[in-house]
């Protein structure tokens, strides 16, 4: 056995760490405030600690007395399909038309190419911004408040959902893109749109298309919640049943409403991979 005087073996590296001051004191502050905070947000709120650990087993109990078993048969009833169509349908028009208005609004949010860094570039992220800010539900609510129910209004918050969750990833990805090709373009005399096409969306063709893809994924996911909120679809049929006390009519719906987002979590993967081939 190595005497403790004994020096490391040969071809081994000892790796010192040493907070230095400030820094050691910035490091324990942190934990201590998030340990703090924690232990405050938990005495604040009264949140019961020790019913935690039975909490699954309350839970399992419920779902087996109220909600199993499922109504399967509701769910296979052509009116309930036929808001399954709905709702696929709300969902690409929204992504669609979110896509569309989030393109120039991606294009002037970027700093390094916006044809106004002073004027359109703000403006544009502001836009972006705000759409992004409010929740799908809350547009949902504000589109059927006006427009009265139905698959417009849905359709319209899907719409300003998805200018601010695209709009955003579409700015970020033409930022980072190589501007040796853009300042050439710009060289030969060409106009911002010009710059736009030639320049830009080489570069981020395949990256927007992933984005698309993505942002699809999303919407559908939000179209069976703003259905909840008058929106038509799944969501309304969902609604009806949790106000009705429906509980197993309700457990069908949500287990079609998952089974619809496996499938379209493996397409919009399968058209993800494709995509990043393509690169």
């Amino acid at each position: 056995m190595a005497s403790q005087g004994t020096l490391p073996a040969a071809g081994s590296e000892r790796t010192w760490r040493r907070f230095k001051f400030p820094g050691s004191l910035y490091r324990y502050f942190g934990v201590f405030f998030t340990l703090a905070f924690l232990s405050l947000s938990v005495s604040y709120l009264n949140i019961p600690l020790d019913r935690l650990l039975g909490m699954f087993g309350r839970i399992g109990n419920v779902v087996a007395d109220r909600y199993y078993p499922p109504d399967l048969a509701y769910v296979t009833d052509a009116d309930y399909i036929a808001s399954v169509f709905e709702t696929i349908q709300m969902a690409y028009l929204g992504a669609l038309f979110g896509m569309l208005a989030a393109v120039p609004l991606g294009w002037f949010g970027a700093y390094n190419v916006s044809p106004s860094k002073r004027f359109v570039y703000p403006v544009a992220r502001l836009l972006t911004m705000c759409a992004r800010a409010v929740h799908e539900t809350i547009w949902a609510i504000l589109f059927v408040t006006i427009l009265g129910f139905g698959m417009m209004a849905g359709v319209l918050a899907l719409t300003m959902f998805c200018i601010g969750f695209a709009g955003k990833l579409f700015a970020e990805e033409i930022e980072a893109i190589d501007m040796g090709p853009v300042e050439a373009i710009r060289a030969t005399g060409a106009n911002e749109l010009q710059v736009m096409i030639y320049g830009i969306f080489p570069q981020v063709r395949v990256a927007f298309t992933g984005i698309g893809i993505y942002t699809w994924d999303v919407a559908f996911r939000a179209a069976t919640v703003v259905g909840f909120f008058g929106a038509g679809g799944m969501g309304w049929y969902l609604k009806r049943n949790v106000l009705q006390i429906e509980t197993q009519r309700v457990a069908a719906i949500l287990l079609s409403i998952v089974v619809l987002v496996l499938i379209s979590e493996a397409i919009s993967a399968f058209a993800r991979a494709r995509v990043a081939k393509a690169k």
